[in-house]
């Protein structure tokens, strides 16, 4: 099997963005956004996915986080879809139903190369550390757009905005590492279409 990495670089007026990822790792990462929170979501993204990551972005945060949270969305959506290659052998669709404390999120993935977005979180406060809520959504949005992904949260309950975050962040891993993986009685690509 060849080996699942991919490196993508994204520069505009707003963010400078260099990501470097490894589907088929340990978790290990190395990640640095100037936004605290975010750093720690996508710590645990590539911890609960067990994929390696590397991220760095440089963004306009003496506006707010939208840019560089969205930039890095799209960047990793990129990585993800490049390292991911003619998707041949893997099992395409994965879910989680993850507990956090307070917090119950479903995340369900269909890796089918149409990129659609649901996700129904709520969360009760504006921010979270120096990260706005509403970000959160934005984030996963330009993933799966960029990346080419079929993507929905359901929020069963949760009170805590860091815990709901946290939650979606480490589902949406666990779906992904489900998604990826390479099961041998797929011949080619799980589709009818015989393309993915």
């Amino acid at each position: 099997m060849a080996d699942r990495v991919a490196t993508v670089e994204r520069k505009t007026k707003e963010t400078d963005v260099k990501i470097s990822i490894c589907l088929d790792g340990c978790g290990k990462s190395s990640v640095s956004t100037g936004v605290g929170f975010f750093d720690h979501m996508l710590e645990g993204f590539a911890r609960h996915g067990l994929f390696d990551l590397e991220i760095s972005c440089v963004g306009d945060l003496n506006v707010d986080c939208h840019h560089s949270v969205e930039d890095v969305g799209i960047a990793l959506g990129e990585a993800f879809k490049k390292a991911l290659g003619d998707k041949a052998g893997i099992k395409r669709y994965g879910s989680c139903t993850l507990p956090m404390d307070d917090a119950l999120v479903l995340c369900a993935v269909d890796l089918s190369g149409r990129p659609f977005f649901a996700g129904d979180m709520i969360f009760s406060s504006s921010k979270i550390g120096d990260m706005e809520s509403e970000t959160v959504r934005e984030f996963f949005y330009a993933f799966s757009y960029a990346a080419g992904l079929n993507l929905h949260f359901v929020q069963y309950r949760g009170e805590n905005s860091h815990h709901i975050a946290e939650a979606c962040f480490k589902s949406f891993a666990k779906a992904l590492d489900a998604a990826v993986c390479h099961d041998p009685r797929v011949d080619g690509v799980w589709s009818t279409k015989g393309t993915l």
